[in-house]
């Protein structure tokens, strides 16, 4: 089983069961990390793609990295560290539809959970304390042009921080 029919035949059908693209605001990207370096003469190398991002109430809270069911559930381990890293997301995966690795970026807590979280569940990991204002910005979509352009990791990034920084109540922040 190669690593598109793990994913169509068990990945997807086990985040939906916890309720990802079923519960309201959840919803399952495939993320462009990097669109690949410059090459020149038009040319780009080889892109970057997380093949999950668990995304609530317009945050992204986990990546998923998918291999086939042949290789070992850990193998996409260091790519999901890796993405979770540039894309400053607590909660990473890694899986062949069989087992799940789950890695805490916050924590370091590494090991094996049964089932993948539900929505509220990793919304409450990773927000533990109740914010009105994150509850609030939580409701505004990021602007996409009606789908045709998307802000590039790092700029999620920036904007998120000083989301966060507000929410905070903090007086003074630094934007460059």
């Amino acid at each position: 089983m190669n690593e598109a029919e793990t994913r169509a035949e068990l990945i997807d059908p086990a985040l939906k069961a916890a309720g990802w693209g079923v519960i309201p605001d959840s919803r399952i990207r495939r993320e462009v990390i990097a669109p690949g370096r410059l090459l020149g003469g038009g040319k780009r190398a080889k892109p970057e793609y997380a093949d999950y991002v668990l995304v609530y109430r317009n945050q992204k809270l986990a990546v998923i990295e998918a291999k086939k069911r042949e290789l070992r559930d850990t193998e996409g381990v260091g790519q999901a560290k890796k993405y979770a890293e540039k894309l400053q997301i607590r909660f990473a995966y890694s899986t062949n539809g069989m087992g799940i690795y789950q890695i805490d970026m916050l924590t370091g807590a590494e090991g094996y959970i049964s089932e993948y979280p539900t929505p509220d569940e990793l919304w409450e990991a990773t927000f533990s304390k109740a914010n009105e204002w994150r509850d609030r910005f939580a409701v505004i979509p990021f602007e996409d042009k009606s789908g045709t352009w998307e802000a590039r990791y790092y700029q999620h990034n920036a904007i998120t921080q000083v989301l966060e920084a507000i929410a905070a109540g903090r007086d003074r922040i630094l934007l460059t």
